[in-house]
């Protein structure tokens, strides 16, 4: 098994290769960035946990593409969680938020007598989708499929089945810790592997080797012996981790992405957001001549007086 020039012990994505099969990887792992983002909205641990699986899932699935630019991974639903939407800017900064019902969440949580809660118990009927905005092109990618699957896993993977035509199988993983200071803090992490030859054999790059049925059952087979906790375990190092599930066919990991928790919001944007707004507009959101914005993803509010902006032209 190589080592890594790169290796990370959390928040990390770490691309991999199972080498006799041609089959690819990634193995996410997020600690202090998925508790950082997930503390900063104070939701209920069920709406919590959901999202640090969609952080997880967005990170496994934007590293595992060549772009530079923003990644947004998004659900929505008509359930007690009507949104959630993860967010990715290469090459490895996320940020995340969800809006739900509170009410409703807690009658579910209630009835369900736990806090993690299935997708479709939260979301209900919808869709999941994902964007590629690339920072230098016009070019704008979007696939949508509905929300068909018990976990979120199960919906990724049949993005991949209806959309990209793309064999994949995914696993996600989320923990609540207390640490050595008596505090529960969030951990999640998600690991894909993928079969990235088309259906009519026709490899999707160069470097991509058509995998045969037989091979792709048998990296199945020992994928599916990965457990949630083995996932999560800060004390078991993603090569270690991988060479257990692979090394009777050998396995390549390469270069680690650190990854952390950072919101692209600034008091520049906000105002240039509000600018947009004509004065009549900007008046009505107004309390003593002062307007507050806050940033659904990070949480924090912007408060400025009506003389700081220079609104359109009602």
């Amino acid at each position: 098994m190589a080592r890594s020039p790169v290796t990370l012990a959390d928040d990390f994505s770490q691309p991999f290769q199972v080498d006799k099969q041609g089959v690819r990887g990634r193995f996410v792992r997020l600690g202090a960035a998925a508790d950082e983002i997930i503390g900063r909205h104070g939701y209920p641990d069920a709406v919590s946990f959901v999202l640090a699986e969609m952080l997880a899932l967005a990170a496994t699935l934007a590293t595992a593409l060549k772009f530079d630019g923003i990644f947004t991974l998004q659900i929505r639903g008509d359930g007690p969680v009507s949104v959630l939407v993860a967010d990715f800017e290469s090459p490895g900064q996320m940020r995340a938020y969800a809006k739900y019902d509170d009410a409703a969440v807690a009658a579910l949580v209630a009835r369900a007598g736990r806090s993690d809660i299935g997708i479709t118990e939260l979301l209900g009927s919808g869709y999941f989708s994902w964007t590629v905005d690339h920072r230098l092109e016009a070019d704008r990618y979007q696939g949508i499929v509905a929300l068909t699957g018990r976990t979120l896993a199960e919906c990724a993977e049949h993005y991949f089945e209806q959309s990209e035509q793309l064999r994949a199988a995914i696993k996600l993983a989320v923990a609540r810790e207390m640490g050595p200071d008596g505090a529960y803090r969030w951990r999640s992490a998600g690991m894909m592997v993928q079969n990235l030859a088309s259906e009519g054999g026709t490899p999707r790059d160069e470097d991509v080797k058509t995998v045969d049925p037989a091979d792709w059952e048998h990296v199945l087979a020992l994928f599916r012996t990965l457990t949630e906790a083995e996932l999560v375990d800060p004390s078991l190092p993603a090569q270690r981790l991988l060479y257990r599930l692979f090394h009777e066919d050998g396995v390549w990991v390469y270069d680690a992405l650190p990854l952390v928790a950072a919101c692209r919001c600034s008091r520049d944007k906000v105002i240039g957001v509000l600018n947009t707004f004509s004065p009549p507009e900007l008046a009505g959101m107004a309390t003593n001549g002062a307007i507050e914005a806050r940033c659904e993803f990070c949480n924090r509010t912007y408060s400025f007086a009506e003389t700081e902006l220079k609104p359109a032209v009602s």
